[in-house]
């Protein structure tokens, strides 16, 4: 069963970048993968600021990584730019700590104004890193992700029309990638 790490680099504890990223775990876990969710405002703020490379926390996300077939990095757009938290903890990671990795890279925000940033933004640093495969990312508006009362979250129809055949294209590239990576690792 492959394994797919669900990175958030969202700092805020009610946000919709997370909120996606969970909608798109049980999807991902209804195709047969293990999703391990991670949200990076879950680490310790001085291992993160202070660049302890040793600390546990860092350590195991490391782990997590290296066990990692796939990789979900969804962040929301500031200034343009992924979240300064996530570039806290993808500066701690090792130059190629996502050689042999499927990504899918994806952002939120408030406008289309930003819709570019996955491209120009993060894509570039993920590649830097040496991830096998990046499948094409995509960008969704905060107002096309709606928390429900009862906890469930929902896209809009438009909103999840263009990204699920996105998310089953990563899908099948973890799939497919994933007993390669086994074999070369034995």
């Amino acid at each position: 069963m492959p394994t797919v790490l669900s990175l958030s680099g969202s700092p805020s504890a009610t946000s919709r970048t997370a909120r996606l990223l969970r909608l798109l775990d049980a999807r991902l876990a209804s195709q047969g993968h293990r999703v391990v969710p991670l949200d990076v405002r879950e680490l310790p703020a001085e291992a993160l600021l202070g660049a302890d490379f040793a600390h546990p926390a860092l350590v195991r996300v490391r782990e997590l990584i290296e066990a990692a077939d796939g990789i979900v990095v969804g962040t929301p757009v500031y200034k343009a730019a992924y979240s300064g938290l996530l570039k806290c903890l993808l500066d701690l990671l090792p130059q190629y700590a996502l050689t042999g990795k499927t990504v899918l890279p994806l952002a939120t925000g408030g406008s289309p104004a930003h819709v570019l940033a996955v491209d120009y933004a993060l894509r570039p640093v993920l590649s830097s890193m040496g991830a096998l495969h990046i499948v094409p990312g995509w960008f969704v508006i905060d107002r096309d992700i709606e928390a429900r009362p009862d906890g469930r979250t929902v896209l809009a129809p438009a909103a999840e029309q263009a990204l699920l055949p996105l998310l089953d294209q990563f899908s099948a590239a973890v799939h497919r990638a994933a007993p390669a990576r086994l074999a070369a690792t034995a």
